[in-house]
């Protein structure tokens, strides 16, 4: 049975970080396949960050620079780090994971088998 529970989120002013935690059971984020994915209100959910085989990071034009994904093998859980957030980034934050390895389009929430309950991020 495959858990993910994030962590971290909150309210924060514009220019502030946050650091999200997606803590794994039953699945292991060592050389896996997993993304965070955000969605305001109104709005589709979208692909922020994925990290693919545990090696390979990709992230959406309105984060690269600013956000960073990265595992934790030992701990099993996964952290998207978030700085000089900004008013758009607010939203429920959501940790997914695939069993599909690569080849795929990261950013289409479809490919991700396992997903959290969320994390709510606001910036003022």
């Amino acid at each position: 049975h495959v858990q993910l529970v994030e962590s971290g989120g909150g309210s924060v002013q514009a220019g502030g970080s946050l650091r999200l935690s997606c803590l794994a059971s039953g699945y292991t984020v060592s050389g896996a396949s997993m993304g965070w994915f955000r969605q305001a209100p109104g709005k589709k959910r979208e692909g922020v960050a994925a990290i693919l085989v545990g090696r390979f990071s990709y992230y959406s034009e309105s984060v690269k620079g600013r956000f960073t994904i990265s595992p934790d093998n030992a701990k099993n859980t996964l952290f998207l780090q978030m700085n000089s957030l900004k008013p758009e980034d607010t939203g429920t934050y959501f940790c997914a994971a695939t069993s599909v390895q690569s080849g795929f389009d990261w950013t289409q929430a479809t490919m991700y088998n396992y997903w959290g309950q969320g994390t709510q991020v606001t910036v003022s």
